[in-house]
């Protein structure tokens, strides 16, 4: 049985972290290399650092800020944002990432997806999925939930269903979904079982759950009954409501096995 992962996640804009609520109503949560070097110290299992408006603005992610980031972590490092082609992707590695999350652009251009797993393997080809919950109006659909996803830091909606996309996304040789719910962002309310079941039954490959960790046992439950690899979270983390070490002796006191 493979270890369960947990991930703390830095949302970056301007050079700095940032969390809000849902998306929206982003507050400051302090300098990205400070704060990566705090959950070196916690022993976190890995990071993800997402640069949330760089799709939406039209520009590049900031290389410095993602190299002085991974110069000062040693546990693998998944970097995303503004991500439009393979060149970005080996400038993304080349600075220091261990993966590359793409959402936007291989929404756009699905055949991204297989020709950066094919270029640089799949293991480090990480498809982020941001998705709202939507109830079917149309006859043929009535009261049928599906997960809509969006793109442009959540900005945009596609007529993808989050699970329909998930499905698509490994056939292309994602080698891991990152899978937000933009419901349950920033709430502390839990992770949204329903959309994690949905997706990691439909699949086989990893799935990261995002959006709405406020106790140890969010994680828990989302990592057993909702059939995750990996539960991310960020303002519980870097508010230091809860710390890496005190959930991972809740975890293993449980029968979760992750890496102490």
């Amino acid at each position: 049985m493979l270890t369960k992962r947990i991930i703390p996640c830095l949302d970056v804009k301007d050079g700095r972290v940032v969390k809000g609520v849902k998306f929206l109503n982003l507050k400051d949560a302090g300098d990205p290399v400070e704060v990566s070097k705090r959950y070196e110290d916690e022993e976190a299992d890995e990071l993800v650092f997402l640069d949330i408006t760089a799709s939406c603005e039209n520009r590049k992610i900031i290389l410095g800020v993602v190299r002085k980031t991974a110069e000062n972590v040693f546990m693998p490092l998944t970097v995303g944002g503004g991500v439009r082609n393979l060149s970005d992707i080996r400038a993304l590695l080349n600075a220091g990432a261990d993966k590359v999350s793409i959402n936007t652009a291989c929404v756009k251009n699905p055949e991204l997806i297989k020709m950066a797993s094919d270029k640089f393997g799949s293991q480090c080809i990480v498809v982020a999925i941001d998705a709202e919950k939507f109830t079917g109006r149309r006859p043929q659909a009535a009261g049928k939930t599906f997960w809509k996803v969006y793109i442009n830091g959540g900005r945009t909606a596609t007529n993808w269903d989050a699970v329909g996309w998930a499905k698509k996304v490994e056939r292309l040789g994602a080698g891991e979904i990152l899978l937000t719910s933009m419901d349950y962002d920033g709430t502390k309310c839990g992770y949204d079982l329903e959309l994690t079941k949905a997706v990691t039954s439909a699949v086989n490959i990893p799935v990261i759950a995002s959006g709405g960790a406020g106790r140890k046992e969010d994680f828990y439950t989302v990592l057993t009954e909702g059939g995750a690899d990996a539960g991310l979270a960020a303002s519980v983390f870097h508010y230091q409501e809860l710390t890496i070490k005190q959930l991972k002796d809740y975890l293993n006191k449980k029968g979760v096995l992750v890496r102490c």
